[in-house]
């Protein structure tokens, strides 16, 4: 079982196994055009992988108040699964052309269902290409079997606005934001109506999880260079966010890989925060 990342040959061995059920699901997306992740899934994918978009399915219904990405109807998207194909004991993986950036909120969002047997491709779709491995075009495929997957337990941990803001005054827990530095400083905010970031948080920028070939960096890497950001906090009393609840799952992947586990999720991040004014706002590194 593959609970964290895959290798493109691991995968392919996969595939190739007759015994072992497996879902391959496309996350490729741009969030300056919606549309450009699908086009780019009918261009060429992985073969026999699925397409999930971002906004429509692995996002629900935005109130103005919950954010940019808020969690999906846990119901809605089991059944969205189950649709694909994936059953009780499929071993799923998620990929994209950007480093894992959405493919992990996929990942997490199984793991939120109660699924383990996720993985995100490690390298996405350019590692797949660099190993010779090839890809196809065209619509969905049909699904291998029919779909049994159900919701069972969580696997992760959230927290809402409610228990963010409360820590600010009895600080037990320590939040870490995925966005860029200069978007936590609170410059060049082009997503969000406010700029800056949620008082006492610290930056650990998503990207800085891979390696130049956008794969991930080794264990040992990701856990050294969390230890720095954590300090003293141990991973289960620490709250990933992002801009809207989406890179956020990659450091949680980056802190797994690492065996730093038990971190929670705060979905709304700051696309929710900042859309209550009530709520204090600081800016600089």
């Amino acid at each position: 079982m593959f609970t964290t990342l895959i290798s493109s040959q691991d995968l392919r061995a996969l595939r190739e196994d007759s015994g072992r059920h497996s879902v391959v699901i496309d996350c490729t997306f741009d969030l300056a055009n919606p549309a450009a992740g699908r086009e780019a899934y009918h261009a060429n994918h992985l073969p026999g992988a699925f397409y999930l978009h971002l906004d429509n399915e692995l996002s629900g219904p935005k109130t103005g108040s919950n954010g940019r990405h808020p969690l999906p109807d846990p119901d809605t998207l089991t059944a969205r699964l189950r649709a694909l194909g994936v059953g009780a004991d499929s071993q799923v993986i998620a990929y994209d052309a950007q480093g894992g950036m959405f493919a992990a909120r996929l990942w997490w969002l199984l793991r939120w269902l109660g699924h383990e047997a996720v993985a995100v491709l490690d390298g996405g779709k350019n590692a797949w290409v660099a190993a010779g491995l090839p890809l196809e075009a065209g619509t969905t495929p049909e699904p291998e079997t029919p779909g049994t997957f159900t919701r069972k337990a969580s696997l992760v941990a959230t927290v809402d606005a409610a228990l963010v803001l409360a820590n600010l005054d009895e600080p037990r827990r320590l939040v870490v934001d995925a966005r860029a530095p200069d978007r936590f400083r609170g410059e060049n905010e082009t997503l969000d109506p406010v700029g800056g970031h949620i008082p006492g948080a610290v930056n650990r920028f998503f990207k800085d999880n891979l390696r130049a070939d956008g794969s991930f960096k080794p264990a040992a890497a990701l856990r050294e260079e969390f230890a720095q950001v954590l300090g003293a906090t141990p991973p289960g009393a620490a709250i990933m966010q992002c801009g809207s609840g989406v890179t956020a799952c990659h450091n949680v992947l980056a802190l797994e890989v690492a065996g730093l586990r038990g971190a929670a999720l705060y979905p709304g991040s700051w696309s929710e925060w900042c859309a209550d004014p009530a709520r204090p706002v600081a800016s600089g590194a």
